[in-house]
């Protein structure tokens, strides 16, 4: 690689030199309150919705949440793969190639903030019919989805900006500027909503105006620092080469969320048959399950910028011994935070909403799926391992298979013969031990590695 020199610090950790379990874990604790804050933002809507405004709006609330996912999960993709990219010559401190991949990565935000703001106010109506919402609640869904689109740009630019940051291993300040603007999305959620009375399109707006304060906090930071990482404006422009990596690795895990996000639709409009109880209980337990999911994503998380790092600087054994202890560790978090929420599942879930069918709709849920987080937290952890090794391919196959393809035949073949909302419930676990398995195998395959420096 050309152009070689040491990057400064500016908050950013290179994780190729020191002990591996210190790197990983003091990388992941940031990340860990990084999600926490960024879940208590995205239930924030939700728990004071449906305290002030009732199972209606709540029910609203949580029918846009996997459609929203569907258009904002394409674009994290992408920005998943730019980070594999700044990671890389991070690692190998080619400071030419950093820069460039990096007002690539900014300049590609821009055009798809500007795309998911047009899709999404276009397409709401449509695909929320189509998801069979219920009549009752279609109306505050539409509202709710097209608020929160207005504001799509600034939830792009932000991904790009934090993926920045982390991929050179600061994860510090990430967490700061959410807590900053997590606690600006609850001050106006209880404003709006509970103060004014305003609807459930003020709890949209909410989020929109705290997204925008953390995305500026950011691209200031980013502005500020002098470091090799550092944005500067008129810069930001495509670097056809770079580009093409960014598409090139990011792409299949822009698909995969796409297309996972497509079946959790379909999932959604199996559970929105069963009315607005059971929409409202569903979508109070996966507010819960983000919860749940925490230690599962810091640790993939960290294990792709590990990866990424450490094969930019061809430290193959050191990668190796970072991708175990990852997992074990996201395996054994996740169980235990499992098991918390099986047995407190009731009091979480009346934390949205007292109404006795809510309740228990969410704990029936909570209580199929949550003892298989170790499987789920395997899954994810490999995936985030292979993405690092610029293998994104792989997961985006492996979830397309089990948990898109096969959850969805599983649930429609079943539920015509099994009137059961179980029988959705059970389709989580079933799947999960299917990808496991799959990655079971190839992890331990050990060709993973080959070839990243070539692509």
């Amino acid at each position: 690689m050309s152009s070689k020199a040491a990057a400064s610090s500016g908050g950013a950790t290179l994780m190729t030199e020191g002990a591996i379990w210190r790197k990983i874990v003091t990388f992941a604790i940031p990340l860990f309150f990084g999600n926490l804050f960024q879940q208590l933002y995205n239930t924030a809507d939700s728990l004071i919705v449906g305290n002030f405004l009732g199972s209606d709006a709540l029910a609203a609330v949580s029918s846009s949440g996997s459609l929203i996912f569907l258009l904002v999960g394409f674009f994290n993709g992408i920005s998943v793969g730019a980070g594999v990219v700044i990671a890389r010559y991070f690692g190998a401190q080619d400071k030419e190639n950093l820069s460039k991949a990096i007002h690539t990565d900014v300049a590609f935000g821009l055009v798809a903030g500007t795309l998911l703001t047009i899709i999404g106010l276009i397409l709401a109506p449509k695909i929320l019919i189509w998801m069979g919402t219920p009549e009752d609640v279609l109306a505050n869904s539409v509202v709710y989805f097209r608020v929160y689109f207005c504001g799509s740009i600034a939830f792009v630019l932000y991904n790009i900006f934090v993926g920045i940051m982390q991929s050179v291993g600061d994860s510090r300040h990430p967490l700061i500027y959410l807590i900053i603007s997590s606690i600006i999305n609850i001050v106006l959620d209880l404003l709006f909503v509970g103060v004014f009375h305003w609807g459930v399109g003020s709890a949209a707006l909410a989020t929109i105006i705290s997204q925008f304060v953390s995305a500026f906090l950011c691209l200031f930071r980013l502005m500020r620092i002098q470091t090799d990482y550092r944005i500067q404006l008129k810069k930001i422009r495509f670097h056809k080469r770079h580009l093409k990596m960014i598409i090139s690795y990011g792409l299949p895990s822009g698909l995969q969320n796409s297309i996972i996000s497509f079946a959790n639709v379909i999932v959604q409009s199996n559970i929105n048959s069963f009315g607005k109880m059971a929409v409202a209980g569903c979508g109070a337990y996966s507010k819960i399950e983000g919860f749940g999911f925490l230690p599962i994503t810091c640790f993939a998380m960290a294990l792709t910028t590990f990866i990424g790092q450490n094969l930019g600087a061809e430290k193959f054994d050191r990668v190796k011994r970072g991708a175990r202890f990852g997992i074990i560790c996201s395996v054994i978090l996740a169980e235990v935070v499992g098991l918390c929420i099986y047995a407190l599942a009731p009091l979480f879930i009346a934390a949205f909403n007292n109404d006795p069918q809510v309740i228990a709709y969410g704990t029936a849920q909570a209580r199929t799926v949550t003892l298989f987080y170790f499987l789920l937290s395997f899954s994810h952890c490999v995936a985030g391992i292979l993405r690092g090794a610029g293998k994104a391919t792989v997961p985006m196959l492996v979830m397309l298979v089990c948990w898109c393809v096969i959850r969805i035949t599983y649930i429609t073949a079943t539920i015509h013969f099994i009137r059961d909302i179980h029988v959705i419930f059970w389709a989580y676990p079933l799947t999960w031990c299917l990808s496991s398995i799959i990655f079971l195998f190839y992890f331990f395959k050990g060709n993973w590695m080959h070839g990243f420096n070539k692509n």
